[in-house]
This record gives C-alpha cells, structure tokens and sequence, in this order.
C-alpha cells in the first residue's frame, strides 16, 4: 500500500505540475474553472475556523497558495504552513509569499501539527486509478488531516450526485454521506457535511470537541 501511495502522489505531482506550467500561478493552474468558485470553496472549508482565533493552519495540497490570500483578507492573525507534494507548485507559492513573516511552505504530504487542516481539491483528479484504490488514499489522507489538526479539519471532495452525463471517468466523485459518516464514526462526534452551494461538489468540517 505504501508504494501504491507513493505512485499516486507522483502522479498528482506531475498533473498539478503540468497544469501550473500550462495556466500559471492561477486557479486554472491548480485545475479549478475561475475564481468565484475558488473563493465559494475556501468560505465553505474556512467555517471550520473559530471566529477570534489566533490559529495555525497546514493548507494540504496548499498550490500556489491561493488560501493565504483569502484568509489575509478575513483574519488578524494566523500562522499559515503551505504543505504540497509538487516542488513546481511549492516553488510558485514562495515565490509569490515567501516573504510574508506568517507563512512557512513545505515540500511534504504529512505536515506538522496545527490548530487547523485545510485540504481542497485533493481528493478530486484520479486519473486512471481504480474507485477502491483512491478511496483508500483518500481515507488515508483523512487521518492524516485528524492527526495533525488539534482543533478540527475541512476538506471537500466532488459529489456522486452530479449529473451523469456531466461526469468525467478521470475524477472521483464521492458519496458525501458514506465520508460524513466515516468522519463522524472515526475521528469526531461533531461532524458538518455542506451540500447547499452552487457547486457539484460537497465539504465536510470536522471539530474536535471543546
């Protein structure tokens, strides 16, 4: 299983990593369609946040980090760790925030821990792997995020109830309600799945207990 994971990563390394070449340090760079939709996602996955925090963040699968950007805007103080498996993304990222004091980039697809865990995306791009090997990555990848998050996690994922002949045999779409109950039976009694936004996709928040 673990050379497995290791194949897998190399090929989202080397897709993100074509696209990033292709489209530039922008959302299409990181394979999502414009920004409305980019910043319609991170308020979804950002709801995990507690209002006031002084807070960590590991943004897994963190790009040219356009997260950063988006929680500069909306919060005081944080701690951001860009943590990303392709050097090309990670190379971007500093480039464009390498300077700012709160910010830390890692080449790396377990991070340290952090009050928060954000992943975005990273669920998404299969490409020719079977359902049962992506879905294990992606458990995998969700204990992971629950190790390494002292507070709580958010990730998003595409729903299996998207419209079939929109559906695309390279991507994985996930059953929302089959994930909400692994995490609620897994890794927290206090589990939100988020289905009611103009996307065909679903996000699901994770806090740990107070």
């Amino acid at each position: 299983m673990a050379d497995e994971t290791s194949s897998i990563l190399a090929d989202v390394a080397a897709y993100y990593g074509a696209k990033l070449a292709e489209h530039g340090p922008t959302p299409r760079g990181v394979d999502w369609n414009g920004e409305d939709g980019q910043v319609l996602r991170f308020e979804q996955l950002t709801k995990v946040i507690e209002p006031g925090d002084d807070f960590s963040v590991n943004d897994l699968g963190c790009g040219y980090g356009a997260l950063y950007d988006y929680l500069d805007t909306r919060f005081d103080r944080f701690r951001y760790i860009g943590c990303d498996i392709s050097e090309d993304m990670l190379r971007a990222a500093r480039q464009r925030l390498g300077q700012r004091k709160n910010t830390r980039f890692c080449l790396t697809a377990e991070p340290e821990i952090a009050d928060y865990g954000i992943a975005s995306g990273i669920f998404n791009v299969r490409q020719g792997r079977s359902d049962a090997a992506w879905h294990s990555y992606l458990e995998q990848t969700l204990a992971t995020l629950n190790r390494t998050s002292r507070k709580g996690f958010a990730f998003n994922g595409l729903t299996s109830y998207s419209d079939r002949d929109k559906m695309r045999p390279d991507l994985y779409y996930a059953d929302p309600g089959s994930l909400f109950d692994l995490c609620k039976r897994q890794f927290s009694r206090h589990v939100a799945l988020l289905h009611d936004y103009n996307l065909y996709e679903f996000t699901i928040i994770v806090r740990r207990a107070a």
